[in-house]
């Protein structure tokens, strides 16, 4: 029976949202408008509350996108996303997602902006588990961890008891 551990209490997801908030602003200091996109799920629940952030300390416009994939079989389904290509532009964008495990969810999420062009291209994830198959890293990390192949790292947003958890 494996157990389970939180690494992150909801207190340090915040704070680990509010300093890459900040980061992402210094970043773009000179930009009117930046697009954050959430991947999936819980990707789109950080892109939300990281945009919040931002705009309290900022008077930067964001657009904020959502963007689907299936995560296991990225390659079977089309990726959808709720923005028009004129949205983002000759812009910079940052796609946001919960863990970078393997890094085929954000490659394939990456691969839908190839086509058009950008200003910048970043990647902001909450936890970094440093076992890249796919050549991708993130720009913006919360905490950067290294776990063995069979550990499992879990983040919770919505439920009582929100966190991080390994397992």
């Amino acid at each position: 029976m494996s157990s389970k551990s939180k690494i992150l209490e909801i207190e340090q997801v915040n704070q680990k949202l509010n300093r890459i908030a900040w980061q992402i602003y210094e970043d773009n200091l000179h930009e009117n408008e930046i697009v954050v996109v959430g991947v999936s799920k819980r990707g789109l629940i950080l892109a939300k509350q990281l945009t919040k952030l931002i705009k309290v300390i900022s008077d930067l416009h964001i657009i904020l996108g959502s963007l689907d994939l299936d995560k296991d079989n990225p390659y079977e389904k089309e990726v959808e996303i709720n923005l028009s290509k004129i949205d983002y532009l000759d812009k910079v964008v940052i796609i946001v997602d919960d863990v970078l495990n393997s890094g085929k969810t954000l490659m394939y999420a990456s691969k839908h902006f190839l086509n058009t062009p950008l200003k910048r291209l970043s990647i902001m994830v909450l936890v970094d588990r440093n076992h890249n198959t796919y050549p991708i890293k993130a720009n913006y990390v919360g905490l950067s961890l290294s776990t063995t192949l069979k550990e499992y790292i879990r983040v919770d947003l919505s439920s009582n008891d929100k966190g991080v958890y390994l397992s």
